[in-house]
């Protein structure tokens, strides 16, 4: 499967998966605007179709010509997106946002909204913008279009930017949800791969190999590796450090954690290996990643390990092995009492 084939598939997962659907309701019955995911190959208007389309935008989309120039101004925006937000504003004034959606360092999709003014428009504006539809020979109602041009929403600069930064928030959690969706394809994997699988989500703190993981699903080393690649569209090593940084991402959580005590114990044998494989995963290093977390977020595990000191595993339900809670206590790392070869963690 090729990297653009594999890419859509997991933004439609994405689109159909519950996280984005329920964000998208709430978002929308909250700020009255349109929220969009787009793929890097979508052709389409962000938001044609959606209950929070603008009504001004929704007439002019009916236009070939005018529908040409939403798109232009649409890619533009995304292509202006670099590691930030990007935001413009349309030759009528109104303005559209797109926030990427990462999937480890790769930009997998964009989040877009807009068709709003950041101040009222003008007379001046209106007339513009009734002559500009002229000129297009458009042959829509000008009356119509006056009305719905002067209803469209107005936030001031503040308010969308704050608006602007609760997609931020969302798109990195759906970047998360892709990694997942990466990890865990339920896609009619061969039962020697899900064993494989199973082992490493079983045993990620090991120093786990190539061969010790074929040994577990039956099979050769070079067979597994390369059927593994095949179906999980990702290598053995990508995989299991992929695996790892998810873990880590959940104790990262907990401030009373030191970024190197959750290195050793979601299995990374250094410091260097386990930021240089985080920031390969998340587009940032660990430290950035706990920093760029909501406050409350950290705050409500650290209050919830000290309302629970004793808690140990009982906050939430987990095995006895790994600590998927932040709230756990992490084991001390022991040194690998035996080598088994390459090792996916060096």
């Amino acid at each position: 499967m090729d990297t653009t084939t594999f890419r859509n598939q997991l933004v439609e997962l994405l689109l159909r998966s519950s996280v984005f659907l329920e964000y998208q309701r709430a978002f929308e019955d909250a700020t009255r605007l349109p929220l969009s995911l787009r793929g890097l190959e979508g052709f389409q208007l962000a938001h044609a179709g959606s209950r929070r389309q603008n009504g001004f935008c929704a007439m002019l989309s009916q236009s070939n010509r005018s529908c040409a120039a939403c798109l232009q101004l649409q890619q533009r925006v995304c292509e202006g997106v670099n590691g930030v937000p990007c935001t413009m504003s349309c030759m009528f004034g109104l303005c559209e946002t797109a926030v990427g959606v990462k999937a480890g360092l790769d930009i997998i999709a964009y989040l877009q909204t807009g068709q709003v003014f950041l101040k009222p428009p003008t007379a001046r504006q209106t007339r513009r913008a009734l002559k500009q539809i002229k000129q297009w020979g458009l042959g829509l109602d000008t009356g119509e279009a006056a009305r719905r041009y002067n209803e469209t929403p107005v936030i001031g600069p503040s308010e969308y930017q704050a608006t602007v930064r609760l997609i931020q928030f969302f798109a990195d959690q759906l970047g998360a949800t892709a990694n997942q969706i990466v990890l865990q394809r339920q896609t009619a994997e061969p039962p020697q791969i899900a064993r494989a699988r199973h082992f490493i989500d079983e045993h990620y703190q090991d120093d786990l190999s190539l061969s010790v993981v074929a040994r577990q699903a039956g099979m050769s080393a070079f067979y597994l590796c390369k059927k593994f690649k095949k179906v999980t569209g990702v290598n053995f090593s990508l995989y299991v450090s992929r695996v790892r940084v998810e873990k880590a991402k959940s104790l990262l959580l907990n401030l009373n954690h030191r970024v190197s005590e959750i290195a050793f114990g979601v299995g990374f044998q250094s410091l260097t290996h386990f930021n240089r494989a985080f920031k390969g995963v998340a587009g940032e290093t660990p430290t950035e990643y706990r920093q760029h977390l909501p406050t409350g977020w950290a705050n409500a595990v650290n209050e919830s390990e000290k309302n629970n000191p004793n808690a140990k595993g009982r906050t939430c339900s987990s095995r006895a092995r790994p600590p998927l809670c932040p709230t756990d206590p992490i084991p001390r790392p022991k040194l690998p009492s035996r080598s088994y070869g390459t090792s996916a963690s060096t």
